[in-house]
């Protein structure tokens, strides 16, 4: 008779494009959201939690890979007692069950709705560096206002988020453009073709990466890339090749701020390089007149396209409104260049981008680049009504933010553990929850050591692995004499890592107190490191 074979364990890994989050990333993530939505909160909006699951109808044409319902998403279809049901599948951002949501719920929801989702997002694409199939994001919505009134808020509401959470003035820049601009620009150069069109707008993407001159060859005939590989130009004309150019640069613009010989590009911060109020201030003014300086070059490039006068308009209006609140641009800046979401976006979009440097995977220099994007989508709830519903809205990139804050220092320092309540006697259990339950009660994150101990050392190394401040030691001496030892473990890893113990020597790192006096001697140690 055949063994019969074991079944093969299965492998303890992480599927492909996803990863694990312990207790500090977690927290650390838990923080922001609650920073985030706080400012949503203080702006008017209203939480919204919807379904991690929609059908792939509803997620529509916005798929971030559309040859079959379930590329790009995780997508299955039910069986409903045998037959084939609708196709499900996890949602690949928040913005298309907000239109859902919208289109199922308007006749109950206040004209406009505002609303903020928090919540992880699954998208079924090749995963690389950094780049991963659920993350989570943090989204802003207005539906049902026409008003740029409501573009501009989100562009404020995005820079106040971004300085709450600890990214300073200076170290970012919220870039706006609208897409009726762009099709006006189209316009004037007479592209009419959708596919030349697009060919158009993904070079102008490009901006950033190949500067000026490489979108000029892009646009006409083509450019070599870094590898020697020659890359198809979109073959327009030298004249609307210059035209499309124009129209990038006139965002980017030098300016000599108040005579102090400093040459900076509009977008990058620019109102901090002065080293006094006054300073500042002249330095501020003068972006602002750039600025209108930029909104006539617009007007001029696409003057005959009554859509382009229309987006450049709508920016100068966007442009007024942020500088009545006191957002100017040296945090909100007009910038040509942005294009986002082909299809997509109709009207205003903007983007938050890091502007300091950081160092790539080669130890070069690079800027940290976008956060956040957003913009108008008036389009997305017509899909369920049949008529056009005005929306815009932002979604916040949680996960690179997070690394943004990690890469300035302002978190992912070693998160302090609970106080540990040791065990000397097994039998006396109760007391030792006792003290647990007593220092919970005053606030102070505490736990008893619930593994065998037999061993003494042991529970010490478990406190050292918990990254614990104090451990609370009670023996049978200490329990007749009413009396609880207090050891610092902060001091006593300092001590065990110094060269020299003549500078702790004033410092003892164990404590004898009475048993009533337990809480208060912990939170004195405690106190003593913040």
């Amino acid at each position: 008779m055949a063994k019969e074979q074991k079944a093969p364990k299965p492998k303890a890994q992480t599927p492909k494009g996803f990863r694990d989050y312990f207790g500090t990333e977690v927290t650390e993530r838990a923080e922001m959201l609650a920073q985030i939505a706080g400012v949503y909160h203080r702006y008017g909006f209203d939480a919204l939690e919807s379904s991690a699951v929609e059908t792939v109808d509803a997620l529509g044409k916005f798929l971030p890979d559309v040859d079959r319902p379930n590329e790009g998403v995780f997508a299955w279809q039910e069986d409903e007692d045998g037959d084939k049901g609708d196709w499900l599948a996890l949602r690949y951002d928040l913005t298309a069950p907000l239109a859902r949501v919208y289109a199922q719920h308007r006749n109950d929801l206040p004209l406009p709705y505002r609303r903020y989702a928090m919540g992880p997002v699954w998208r079924n694409e090749k995963p690389g560096p950094g780049r991963y199939r659920q993350f989570y994001q943090c989204d802003a919505d207005t539906v049902g206002s026409a008003s740029v009134a409501a573009d501009a808020e989100i562009c404020a509401m995005l820079a106040d988020t971004l300085e709450v959470v600890g990214i300073p003035r200076g170290d970012y820049i919220v870039r706006v453009n609208n897409r009726k601009v762009l099709n006006g620009v189209l316009e004037a150069i007479s592209v009419s073709d959708e596919a030349q069109a697009a060919d158009v707008m993904r070079t102008i993407d490009k901006f950033d990466k190949v500067g000026a001159e490489g979108v000029r060859q892009l646009l006409g005939k083509g450019r070599l890339d870094a590898s020697g590989a020659f890359i198809d130009g979109v073959g327009l004309a030298d004249e609307q090749v210059e035209s499309v150019v124009s129209f990038l640069t006139s965002g980017r613009q030098q300016a000599n701020l108040g005579g102090m010989g400093i040459q900076r590009p509009i977008g990058q911060g620019g109102g901090h390089v002065a080293s006094s109020n006054e300073g500042a201030f002249k330095s501020l003014e003068l972006s602002r007149v750039v600025q209108d300086n930029t909104l006539n070059e617009l007007r001029r490039i696409v003057q005959g396209s009554p859509q382009g006068i229309e987006g450049v308009d709508e920016l100068a209006e966007i442009s007024r409104l942020l500088n009545a609140q006191g957002y100017g641009p040296d945090r909100i800046v007009i910038d040509p260049s942005v294009v986002r979401g082909l299809g997509y976006y109709t009207g205003p979009v903007f983007e938050a981008e890091l502007t300091f440097e950081i160092l790539d995977e080669k130890g070069r220099k690079r800027q940290f680049g976008s956060v956040a994007g957003g913009g108008r989508y008036d389009d997305l709830v017509k899909r369920f009504i049949g008529q056009p519903v005005p929306a815009t809205g932002v979604s916040i990139g949680v996960d690179r933010l997070l690394a943004a804050l990690r890469e300035k220092g302002r978190i992912g320092s070693q998160s302090v553990g609970p106080v540990v309540v040791t065990v000397m006697d097994r039998d006396r259990m109760g007391d030792y929850q006792a003290m647990v339950a007593e220092l919970r009660s005053a606030g102070i994150r505490a736990e008893v050591y619930l593994g065998n101990p037999k061993n003494f050392g042991n529970q010490l190394k478990y406190a050292d692995k918990r990254n614990s401040p104090v451990a609370v030691i009670e023996g049978g001496d200490e329990k007749a004499n009413g009396v609880v030892q207090i050891k610092d473990l902060i001091l006593g890893a300092k001590i065990a890592e110094s060269a020299s113990l003549e500078e702790w020597q004033d410092r003892p790192n164990q404590f004898e107190v009475p048993r009533d006096q337990l809480v208060s001697k912990v939170r004195e140690i405690l106190e003593s490191y913040t």
